[in-house]
């Protein structure tokens, strides 16, 4: 039975959210982690009678079993993070004696770079959105705050007005860990932020949206209600298939992206971090990587020397 198991995952995920602070998608991501070998108890039929059955052995089990399933490498070491947290909290709250994960080896993931627009491609996304009705010059509106800010898209979706100071150009927002920072954005970004909390369409029902009934939120959906992650990226996939962008791009390649320009043109790492909301300045160091090798293809395509090597 999963029972002991199910337990002490309610309990950890509570404790997780309201000790730890954790948003509701890492708290809803450790709870699919969890659940995730929980089924594979019960596909095994393997019967806890307590949480100390839990060894090194049965942990192995259950890497092998996500093999065969063919399990991304990166689901994967999310789900042995995932674990190693867990058995973490059981044993300081004294649930077992023994942390098995303890003795489990972390997968090594090759790196890979962050994908990054250029200029141009850029340009074209905002092209796409017909900006003469109110849900397109919403999407337009967020492009530009996205690329102004960095924003994380669950940040963007939650900012509410009283986030918004348009006269000095910043925004407060909520990010990981609900940590709070100030993100200055562009003049341009702030007209356009300016102009869809006054759009005349706002506060009223058209022929392809309702009108706002969140009068917290920034966004809103087309019911009037506040934008979710979800409908971020249905509306993103549709503007990047017209403007003939890889499919592979998402809103946060945005973030990868200004980051990559900031840094092209001349700002710190250490700015840069702070204004990504990154707790470690490592993480931040990676777009020195995506810099050169975005050099590195420029000079292949525009040497004469590397055009005839190729």
């Amino acid at each position: 039975m999963t029972r002991p198991f199910s337990k002490a995952k309610g309990e950890f995920l509570s404790h997780f959210e309201k000790v730890k602070n954790a948003s509701v998608h890492t708290v809803r991501n450790y709870g699919n982690d969890l659940g995730a070998f929980e089924q594979f108890l019960v596909q095994e039929k393997i019967e806890l009678e307590s949480l100390r059955d839990i060894d090194k052995h049965l942990v192995r089990r259950f890497l092998a079993h996500l093999n065969l399933q063919n399990v991304a490498k990166r689901t994967l070491l999310r789900r042995l993070a995932c674990l190693r947290s867990f058995f973490k909290y059981l044993k300081r709250e004294k649930m077992v004696s023994h942390n098995p994960m303890e003795e489990i080896d972390t997968p090594k993931l090759e790196k890979t770079l962050p994908k990054s627009l250029s200029y141009s491609q850029v340009e074209r996304l905002l092209a796409q959105p017909d900006v003469h009705t109110y849900l397109g010059f919403r999407d337009r509106c967020i492009m530009e705050l996205l690329y102004s800010s960095g924003l994380r898209i669950s940040e963007l979706a939650g900012l509410n007005r009283k986030d918004v100071e348009l006269s000095a150009c910043r925004l407060k927002v909520r990010g990981k860990g609900k940590k709070e920072r100030v993100v200055p954005i562009t003049g341009s970004a702030a007209k356009w932020l300016q102009e869809l909390l006054d759009h005349k369409d706002r506060g009223v029902d058209g022929k392809t949206h309702k009108a706002e009934q969140d009068k917290e939120a920034v966004f809103l959906s087309k019911w009037g209600k506040r934008i979710t992650v979800r409908s971020l990226d249905r509306n993103f996939a549709k503007y990047l298939k017209v403007a003939g962008i890889s499919s592979a791009v998402t809103p946060h390649t945005i973030r990868h992206t200004i980051a990559t320009h900031w840094l092209e043109n001349g700002m710190d790492l250490k700015t840069i971090q702070l204004l990504l909301g990154h707790n470690s300045l490592s993480t931040t160091t990676i777009y020195t990587h995506v810099s050169s090798k975005l050099k590195r293809d420029v000079y292949d395509a525009y040497h004469p020397l590397a055009q005839k090597k190729g």
